[in-house]
């Protein structure tokens, strides 16, 4: 079973993610505090990560940078999430996402995201 970590600092989005995804047929672990993100990476070893842009003081984006910097974790999926910014035109930079969703999120554009980025050839 594919484990994805759901990082959010909004706890009522976390829940949706997680009733959403489990009922998909992924193991789900959530987060909200980013600054335990790389702890709980090694920790849970998750196959993809969602990841809100907002997470209170800290910004996603550079969170996610930090997992693609990371040899151990750099080919972990990340897919952005945010209702406030737009990072599509991001998504070919180093380091950057390897997708993004907008919220509100649409369940399906959502789950089609995560079963191509869980694809073997989206990793190539």
């Amino acid at each position: 079973m594919r484990r994805i970590l759901a990082v959010d600092d909004d706890h009522d989005i976390l829940e949706v993610l997680q009733f959403i995804l489990e009922d998909s047929g992924y193991k789900v672990d959530t987060l909200s505090d980013g600054r335990q993100l790389m702890d709980t990476i090694q920790e849970k070893h998750p196959d993809l990560i969602l990841l809100d842009i907002m997470l209170g003081n800290m910004d996603g984006r550079e969170l996610c940078k930090e997992v693609k910097r990371q040899a151990a974790t750099q080919k972990i999926p990340v897919i952005m999430i945010s209702a406030s910014h737009n990072i599509a035109d991001s998504l070919k930079q180093e380091n950057g996402p390897n997708d993004f969703v907008a919220k509100p999120f649409d369940i399906n554009v959502l789950l089609d995201s995560i079963k191509k980025q869980l694809t073997p050839s989206a990793a190539a």
